[in-house]
């Protein structure tokens, strides 16, 4: 991201008074940070302290009352809120700024330390060289209920952002869940296709077959599986931004006549026996825990006896979905209505609504290369995007990507595609050994 210029100097002795708590506080930061006060002076933290390594990044602070969070609340959403609001500025590699965060959580500071600390920016007039603050910061309502207007809300507040901002960072496809690297240095265009090849063979999609696709985003996986595995397709989302997209793609494709997609809540989806397969890729964490059972029983009547279901998500390491830093930062600022749990638990909701595992695949380190290269993209396209965002609103993206990418990696989340089938019929035509889920010579 491209530097602010510092703030109006204070004196040196209101500095000096900060420097000595500052250096208690990140000192043994186990990375190399740069700090930029509000005068513009720079110090060095961590390993860039000892002059064994360069700075991985930069904290830029533009507002005296950021040290109030830094060294006395030390609370990383409030940290994360300075950085959305201009408060605070990130330059450099922000997956090692994120470090930070398990670092000032695991301080801790005496009570003679942080009255110091209160008293010394008690001498700091509040707001005195504040920038002005971010315009468009935008924070979810919340959602309680899970009720169909709330979903609709929700998916709105993330999804309708701006198609053209979405594409900025995505590939071609507009594929918005996690790739697949099945080859070593596949570009994320390569690795999405991947994905999606990969759900047609497990589904063991066929000519003529009735597919369904819960949550269909932009239409990729519709357009796909219809163009490659010959299938008549349609889709449901609650998005009208993706909805208009995806109509326009399959018109362009000239495939009207065996794809559609509808605006349309999964619970108002009608019949019974209706599709030979069905897909939901990164649709179920909407749907609210307390929903599960509803959502999996709405996937049994649609399908046919000897059909297929493959439900592919994230998960969670702690059961449901509680008051921690993740899911707050989550609900507040990305994804209203997301909720978690342990893939043990979705299984089990699966089960209950009389689903037969067939098999489960966990794909965690897909999702955390398919993120850092998302991340990677939109910090390339910092620009393009304020055309489309605010400021504000592409700051809250790069960290929740970023910190999502680091999540996956040390394996708090999850991502899995089980499929499933429906309990007590055959399941026809499905090979005894995996081979058939991969291509020829993998």
């Amino acid at each position: 991201m491209p530097s602010v210029s510092a703030a109006r100097p204070q004196s040196a002795g209101e500095i000096a008074r900060w420097k000595p708590m500052f250096g208690k506080l990140l000192s043994s930061f186990d990375g190399a940070l740069a700090l930029q006060l509000p005068d513009g002076s720079v110090s060095c933290f961590g390993h860039a302290g000892t002059a064994q390594a360069e700075p991985q990044f930069t904290l830029r602070l533009r507002d005296p009352q950021v040290l109030r969070t830094l060294l006395l609340g030390r609370d990383p959403l409030r940290f994360a809120d300075a950085y959305f609001r201009g408060a605070l500025d990130v330059d450099g590699d922000i997956f090692a700024a994120l470090r930070l965060k398990d670092h000032l959580h695991s301080l801790r500071l005496t009570l003679p330390d942080r009255l110091r600390v209160a008293l010394r920016l008690l001498g700091s007039a509040p707001g005195r060289h504040a920038p002005p603050r971010q315009p468009g910061r935008r924070e979810a309502n919340t959602v309680r209920s899970h009720s169909r207007l709330e979903n609709r809300a929700a998916i709105a507040f993330h999804y309708d952002l701006s198609n053209d901002f979405y594409a900025l960072w995505l590939d071609q496809a507009m594929v918005y869940s996690c790739a697949y690297f099945e080859q070593p240095g596949m570009t994320l265009e390569q690795a999405q296709r991947a994905k999606l090849d990969h759900i047609c063979r497990k589904l063991q999609l066929k000519p003529g077959e009735q597919f369904l696709d819960v949550g269909c985003g932009w239409g990729a996986l519709v357009l796909h599986a219809a163009q490659h595995y010959g299938v008549q397709a349609h889709g449901i989302t609650l998005s009208e931004h993706q909805f208009a997209m995806a109509r326009a793609r399959i018109r362009s494709a000239g495939l009207e006549s065996r794809v559609t997609v509808a605006l349309q809540d999964y619970r108002d989806l009608a019949g019974a026996a209706c599709f030979d397969k069905i897909a939901s890729v990164g649709m179920f964490e909407h749907v609210g825990l307390k929903n599960l059972p509803q959502y999996f029983g709405t996937v049994r009547r649609l399908l046919r006896p000897q059909g297929l279901f493959l439900n592919h998500g994230i998960t969670h390491t702690e059961e449901g979905w509680g008051e921690a830093l993740s899911s707050l930062f989550i609900n507040r600022y990305v994804f209203p209505d997301g909720e978690l749990d342990t893939v043990s638990n979705i299984q089990r909701a699966m089960e209950r609504a009389q689903l037969e595992i067939v098999d489960l695949e966990g794909l965690r380190p897909h999702y955390a290369l398919t993120l850092r290269e998302w991340v990677r993209r939109l910090d390339l396209q910092h620009a393009a995007a304020l055309q489309h965002v605010t400021e504000s609103t592409y700051r809250v993206w790069r960290l929740y990507m970023a910190a999502s990418a680091l999540e996956f990696e040390s394996g708090e989340l999850g991502v899995y595609q089980i499929l499933s089938a429906p309990r007590g019929h055959a399941v026809q035509g499905l090979p005894l050994n995996r081979r058939y889920m991969y291509p020829a010579g993998a």
